[in-house]
Order: C-alpha cells, then sequence, then structure tokens
C-alpha cells in the first residue's frame, strides 16, 4: 500500500515539510505503479518515445542524484548521466526492478537527509551541474524536483493504464 496522498489542507511544519511529503509521495507512487507492472511490461514501451517504466525508474533516481548530489551538494558524480546511453533512457539486461526501487528509495533518503540539514533560501554548492549558471536555492532545486516526479508520474499512470494495470491500490 502507498502513502496517502499529501492534502494540501494537512498541517505540516513548513514549508520543507511539504516538499518533503509530496516527494516521498511521487517516489512511492512511482515505486507502486512500477511493481504492479507485469513483468513483461517493464522493459517494453507501449509509446512512440520508446521508454520503458524501468528506464524511468531509473531516470528518476538519477534526476536526484544529479539535483541534490552533483547539483546542490557539489559533490562529485563518477556518471551523473548514468541513466542514459545513446541520448536515451537505458536499463542494462541485468539491472532489476527490485534494483533500481533500492536505488531510487536510498536515493530518496539521503535527499531527505540534505534538505532536513539546510534550510530552504541555502544556495547550492558551485559545480559543473550549473553549467556555468550560478547554483540554485535548495527550494528551488526541490520545486524542480517535484514537478520532475509529477510528470513523469503521469506518464507512468498512462503506461499503466494501457497495460491494463487498476488505477488504485
Amino acid at each position: 500500500m502507498t502513502m496517502p496522498f499529501p492534502s494540501p489542507t494537512g498541517p505540516a511544519a513548513g514549508r520543507t515539510d511539504v516538499f518533503l511529503r509530496y516527494l516521498d509521495y511521487f517516489r512511492e507512487r512511482v515505486v507502486w505503479k512500477v511493481s504492479a507492472l507485469p513483468d513483461d511490461e517493464l522493459r517494453s514501451s507501449r509509446l512512440p518515445s520508446g521508454w520503458t517504466p524501468l528506464e524511468l525508474l531509473k531516470h528518476l533516481r538519477y534526476v536526484e542524484l544529479r539535483w541534490i548530489v552533483w547539483g546542490f551538494e557539489g559533490q562529485p558524480v563518477e556518471e551523473p548521466w548514468g541513466d542514459r546511453r545513446d541520448d536515451r533512457w537505458y536499463v542494462a539486461p541485468d539491472e532489476t526492478r527490485d534494483a533500481l526501487v533500492a536505488a531510487l528509495r536510498a536515493q530518496g533518503e539521503h535527499t531527505r537527509v540534505v534538505v532536513e540539514g539546510h534550510d530552504l533560501t541555502t544556495v547550492g554548492a558551485p559545480g559543473p551541474r550549473w553549467d556555468g549558471a550560478p547554483p540554485a536555492s535548495l527550494e528551488r532545486v526541490l520545486f524542480h524536483l517535484m514537478q520532475e516526479y509529477a510528470r513523469h508520474l503521469g506518464h507512468l499512470d498512462i503506461v499503466a493504464e494501457l497495460a491494463s494495470v487498476p488505477a488504485d491500490e
């Protein structure tokens, strides 16, 4: 069972709490959707663009890695674009749903630790992620992550519907 939607009327300790609740919700909803898909749907695409549900799952883990670790923290990341090959999302044949889910959740835990350790107005460390532009604040990074998750969860909703997976748990 996934966590409940973070209602806008529910009490929150502040904006940080709101961001973390929504990110946790979107992340777990993606996990639930991918976990509900039959194995034969995980590595095939129902869309003209050709992406697969496992590729989307891996991509979202790397989105958090790029924006939080490589971007905001300014830490070196050996392969910041490790979710891509030949200018498209890529999952190796030996990568499994369970391993990709675990990596996404671990990245989410790291994001939580970073966010809880900083004020939303804190500006990220300079580094290659920013491509020469000034680093963004943590709040701007989190807003970007939220829209990325929400957009891709919508994509995954369509794929699950095409695969005839029930909309609710």
